[in-house]
């Protein structure tokens, strides 16, 4: 049915590595689910559909890990390293953190502001200049991983958790500035 014991990556034939192709990655998810999914096994024996749910389960929490790129950096360094990092564990870089600080009071004042959504927009495209950098630099460092390499990608890693959250926040703004129309 399906091997338990794989890695994310092993799970859908692709290679362990930051950069993936993620039209492939859901290609083989839907043909994986296809596959495994509990409605198929319906009839089957109470074994075979526990274990088909159980498989299910596996790919969806596959799935998600691998298409997110911090929980696919931080899951590739747990691979690695044996450990992924605390999420809660910050970045040192005072010039970054500062960035992050102004781009989130510019947000906590977008509504405010004369065009809301024209910030917001900035804001956005400050946070995706920023996301690829860190995603090209992750590729860079967990491809061809090396001790120094994975140092300097934890570091990474936590940068992009700040752009990411910061990224949430700024989509759920916009979100309430729509609703508020």
């Amino acid at each position: 049915m399906l091997d338990f014991s794989a890695n994310h990556f092993e799970l859908f034939g692709l290679p362990t590595a930051f950069s993936l192709d993620l039209e492939r990655l859901s290609e083989r998810y839907r043909s994986l689910q296809r596959t495994l999914h509990p409605d198929r096994f319906a009839a089957a024996g109470e074994r075979e559909r526990r274990l088909s749910l159980q498989a299910s389960s596996r790919v969806n929490e596959a799935y998600r890990v691998l298409r997110d790129p911090v929980a696919r950096a931080r899951y590739l360094l747990s691979l690695y390293t044996g450990e992924a990092g605390a999420e809660s564990e910050t970045t040192r870089d005072m010039a970054f953190l500062m960035e992050q600080m102004q781009l989130r009071e510019s947000l906590a004042g977008a509504t405010a502001e004369e065009d809301p959504y024209r910030l917001v927009a900035e804001v956005m495209a400050r946070l995706d200049t920023l996301s690829g950098q860190l995603e090209g630099e992750l590729s860079g460092r967990l491809d061809t991983p090396t001790k120094d390499g994975l140092q300097q990608a934890r570091e990474l890693v936590r940068k992009l958790q700040f752009v990411s959250k910061c990224r949430r926040e700024a989509e759920r703004i916009e979100a309430e500035l729509d609703e508020s129309l």
